[in-house]
């Protein structure tokens, strides 16, 4: 019987989501829902949707390519090594401005639930 600190690999290939982005969850549990992991994968010429994450703030390290990302309506340019920290519900996308795949970890705290992800793209806010 393995320990209850164990968590074994799912085992989830990378996957396409219609963010416009490919994810490969390396650790999102339900025995830790205080933070969840991913790579994300931004195909050159591609911009993901603009989107939010009720109650999860997010960061961004990039691990290969270059970009744009757009946070809050500021933008700034990414390469590898540089960091990003998208607080809890405020507008995100990233645009891949290189000529190769942008790839980046995705740390959440709290872990990513799909329930947390609102589309500012199709769905946009009414204006106040």
């Amino acid at each position: 019987m393995a320990p209850s600190w164990f968590i074994p690999a799912a085992g989830l290939p990378e996957f396409f989501t219609g963010e416009r982005c490919h994810i490969t969850e390396l650790h999102n549990a339900a025995e830790s829902p205080e933070t969840s992991l991913a790579v994300t994968r931004v195909e050159p010429g591609v911009t993901t949707q603009l989107h939010a994450l009720t109650g999860i703030t997010e960061r961004y390290v990039v691990r290969k390519g270059e970009g744009l990302v757009e946070i809050g309506g500021v933008t700034q340019k990414l390469q590898v090594g540089d960091s990003a920290i998208i607080p809890a519900g405020v507008a995100q996308r990233i645009t891949n401005t290189g000529a190769q795949d942008l790839e980046f970890y995705c740390l959440c705290t709290p872990r990513f639930v799909p329930e947390s992800y609102v589309d500012l793209e199709t769905n946009p806010p009414a204006a106040v």
